[in-house]
């Protein structure tokens, strides 16, 4: 039995490697570079097009528990991104040309994988659909016209890349906060006044129209950062550019802080941390070089934005992420309401073990409510409610709260998690 992936995204990509590494015959249908979408640069399979960030590697944060997770489940997309990662302290960040590379090159090396460059206009018998938050209109319409309701729509944002020669490093110190790990981030401090001539500024700057007919929810968890800003003069000193734990050479701490990450091995262009924006181009140059350290920065990315597609997953999608009109078809990655890179991975990664239990004939398996895997599952297919995506979370698994220190409560559910997927491993035999 041959079994069709529809997109090549990190979800896709874990789907199809978990079917090639059984046996199974996988066409997998990418229509890029036929068709590229609005975010996209390249034509590569598991192309990151916001950050390259996977975040936390720390066990006992809810992401660090889920990459022990999803080790347990032999991910190829953690496996990867450890392969070609960068300098980020307490993160997991990558070069994302070369992980993208390294992704592809895996799945290419299974005699049984076909990649079709083709898009995809209906849906297809023993599918796994994981076409991501930035499906074509054309499927998109097929999958309404086959859950007989509306998609629910909201806008993602993407920060933008700067040059490292173009930096003021003269204005600039290197620490990750609180001093955890190596200092990775270029930190690029404000005084008062410059943060209020900054944020007067933001809020002045000229955005790009979003269409009437394209318009729907802002997701609170990848917020553009003048609409951060639009909420109060103080919202962005306690979001991306908090100061807190933050202190130059001389021991002081500054009024605000905007944070740069690594994007690449060769430690040439940084992107801007939480700094996801709509503004026009001519806005971010103006506004960016506010910022004291970039006053000549180079742009090589601006910020865009675009609209991202997700389903109404508990009244469309069963437990296992099969379709409920059709179990032979199943959902993966950002589509089903998931948010995040790994979080993606990890719905590749069930679809695909569903899908091979299916044609095996036997009954579908999730990992335990106990797990970060299990919970968000659940939390997905089963919230009776108008759904924003969602990232695994400690709070979403059965509660201790017999543990009163925060940190003894969350190592134990790290380590409750992580032997709870133990043993749904040694179900799978994996």
């Amino acid at each position: 039995m041959k079994v069709n992936v529809i997109g090549g995204g990190l979800a896709g990509s874990e789907a199809a490697y978990r079917l090639l590494k059984a046996g199974v015959d996988v066409d997998l249908y990418e229509m890029r570079p036929k068709k590229n979408t609005e975010a996209h640069t390249t034509e590569n399979l598991a192309e990151l097009v916001c950050s390259n960030s996977l975040k936390g590697i720390l066990p006992t944060t809810p992401q660090g528990t889920l990459k022990c997770e999803l080790t347990i489940l032999d991910s190829l997309i953690l496996a990867s991104a450890y392969a070609t990662q960068v300098p980020a302290g307490g993160a997991l960040a990558v070069d994302r040309v070369k992980f993208s590379r390294l992704v592809e090159e895996k799945l290419m090396s299974f005699t049984n994988f076909r990649l079709i460059r083709e898009e995809v206009t209906s849906l297809l018998p023993y599918s796994i659909i994981a076409t991501g938050p930035l499906t074509s209109k054309a499927l998109a319409d097929e999958i309404v016209k086959k859950t007989s309701q509306e998609n629910l729509f909201f806008y993602d944002a993407v920060a933008p890349i700067v040059t490292k020669a173009s930096l003021n490093l003269d204005k600039t110190f290197n620490m990750n906060r609180y001093g955890k790990g190596s200092s990775d981030y270029i930190n690029c401090p404000m005084t008062k006044p410059e943060y209020e001539t900054f944020y007067n500024a933001l809020l002045k700057a000229e955005r790009v129209i979003i269409r009437d007919f394209e318009k729907g929810d802002i997701f609170e968890g990848c917020m553009p950062i003048e609409v951060m800003a639009s909420r109060g003069l103080d919202t962005m000193l306690f979001g991306p550019l908090r100061p807190v734990g933050l202190y130059d050479e001389n021991g002081k701490r500054a009024y605000a802080v905007v944070q740069l990450r690594a994007e690449d091995n060769y430690d040439q262009l940084f992107n801007l941390v939480g700094f996801q924006t709509n503004l026009t181009f001519k806005a971010q140059e103006h506004v960016f070089r506010l910022i004291p350290a970039l006053e000549n920065a180079e742009f090589v990315r601006f910020g865009v934005m675009h609209r991202n597609t997700y389903l109404n997953s508990p009244s469309v999608l069963n437990k296992d992420f099969s379709c409920k009109w059709d179990n032979t078809s199943f959902f993966a990655g950002q589509i089903t309401g998931v948010e995040g890179y790994m979080e993606s991975a990890l719905s590749g990664i069930l679809a695909g073990i569903n899908m091979l239990r299916l044609l095996q004939g036997k009954k579908s398996i999730m990992p335990p409510e106990l797990t970060l895997s299990g919970s968000l599952c659940k939390y997905i297919t089963e919230k009776q409610r108008k759904i924003q995506p969602m990232r695994c979370s400690f709070e979403l698994t059965p509660s201790l709260s017999q543990i009163r220190s925060k940190k003894e409560r969350r190592e134990a559910l790290s380590n409750r998690a992580i032997s709870a997927m133990q043993d749904f491993s040694r179900e799978l035999d994996l």
